[in-house]
């Protein structure tokens, strides 16, 4: 059995290194490189070395990996004629000048550490100084080799294997007890000061449900069932810029992190016309921004969440589709502004009720559909959220998309509210509620 290794890497015995090549998804004895197109010559340059498993950090070159292995008694290889020819002057030449390489052994190193970084680079490794080790001990085809292929997460230390999986098959992730019970009494004392009228933030949106009539209006946390877009909001802000919920959304955006969309909901409770539900929907039809896989939302449990007080109901894996057609349901009691559903999804596609305690966390790509219950309860659910995006992204034109429809309605509170102009477009809205939160402003 041989396993390559990186000039670079340290050989700390064939445990870790097949723990490491098991977390990749694969066996132990993952695969040939020769069968993956990677010549042997990768292995007979000078700047590879083959670790024998025979002894703890015994070496040997060799000039043919494709050679018979060494008898028990460890026996040097014996490689071809030619190729001994070629390492006896390779040997001479070391002999004359130990301390300068020949330029032929100095391009063998250059072309060895390239295609290093090249089979490393497919294995999903950022630097050939954190480059792993596998068996080549026997042939597997190219059809049978099947690295994990990451579309959805980003190469870190946060996320185990695991996590990254489910969050490439199902396009969620819970992180139990992320956000303290004080951050979130802190947020919780601010809304209920907006709510009295204490604290006008600039540019929020307040939202009241469709089920209370404009003449039962007075500020209070009854009235209102979600504010948006507290950039302004310091206090509220906060949220948006906690180490612990960066550190996860790093996994999903990258380290350049702009927050583009905030909410705290307060889902009251329902008044018999089931308006306090929220139909299934895609958020990715709110943004005019793309690639998608670089989004994300973290919405964080202000209490205890269940199906009683209208929990995250999900649908995995709908994040790998496309972004559907939405539009208002046909509800008899109603519907709240911009509650946008799918017109069409499969029914039978299963769901999954998330139910969660206070500081609870669930990222969530934007294509995945999801929705929530109505309130039965007495009390108020509430949950804080902000959509976060890599600086890399760019914005789109959604003018004759399906998108039209937000960016009409969106337009038409901003104007209504305060008074921007109705030729605006939806990427300048977005563009107004971008807040870089870390790294550095690139597009967005």
């Amino acid at each position: 059995m041989c396993w390559l290794t990186s000039p670079w890497t340290t050989f700390t015995g064939l445990e870790p290194l097949k723990s490491t090549c098991s977390a990749l998804g694969g066996s132990e004895d993952l695969c040939d490189l020769e069968e993956q197109g990677v010549r042997a010559s990768l292995l007979s340059a000078r700047g590879a070395q083959c670790v024998d498993p025979g002894g703890p950090g015994h070496l040997r070159t060799t000039q043919n990996p494709g050679a018979p292995r060494p008898p028990p008694d460890r026996r040097p290889l014996v490689a071809p004629p030619a190729a001994r020819n070629e390492a006896e002057a390779e040997a001479e030449a070391d002999a004359r000048d130990p301390a300068e390489p020949s330029p032929v052994a100095a391009m063998n190193q250059r072309q060895a550490a390239a295609r290093l970084r090249v089979v490393l680079g497919h294995l999903g490794q950022t630097s050939a100084r954190t480059g792993v080790a596998y068996s080549t001990s026997r042939a597997v085809s190219p059809n049978s080799f099947h690295p994990p292929q990451f579309q959805y997460t980003q190469h870190n230390a946060v996320l185990s294997l695991e996590q990254r999986k489910f969050y490439e098959e199902n396009g969620f992730l819970v992180i139990k007890s992320l956000v303290s019970d004080a951050d979130i009494q802190r947020f919780r004392d601010q809304f209920e000061r907006i709510c009295r009228g204490e604290v006008k933030p600039e540019q929020m949106m307040i939202m009241r449900d469709v089920s209370i009539a404009k003449s039962e209006y007075i500020p209070s946390e009854r009235m209102i069932s979600k504010i948006q877009d507290f950039q302004e909001d310091k206090e509220l802000f906060r949220y948006c810029t906690l180490p612990e919920i960066l550190k996860y959304v790093e996994c999903f955006t990258g380290p350049n992190i702009m927050a583009m969309h905030t909410m705290l909901i307060n889902k009251p409770p329902d008044s018999g016309k089931k308006t306090s539900r929220h139909p299934l929907h895609q958020d990715l039809l709110y943004f005019p921004f793309r690639p998608s896989n670089k989004i994300v939302c973290a919405w964080t449990a202000m209490e205890h969440i269940d199906r009683n007080n209208g929990c995250l109901c999900v649908l995995p894996g709908t994040h790998k589709g496309p972004l559907k057609p939405h539009d208002y349901p046909q509800w008899e009691g109603g519907v709240n502004l911009m509650f946008y559903g799918i017109q069409d999804y499969d029914e039978n596609t299963p769901r999954v009720h998330l139910v969660m305690e206070k500081g609870d966390t669930v990222f969530f790509h934007p294509l995945l559909i999801h929705g929530s219950g109505w309130n039965r309860t007495q009390g108020y659910r509430k949950a804080i959220s902000c959509h976060f995006a890599s600086a890399d992204c760019h914005y789109i034109d959604v003018k004759g998309t399906s998108q039209d429809v937000t960016e009409r309605d969106i337009v038409g509170i901003g104007h209504k509210l305060y008074g921007i102009p109705k030729d605006t477009s939806l990427k300048e809205v977005s563009r107004y509620r971008a807040r870089l939160v870390k790294g550095r402003r690139i597009n967005l």
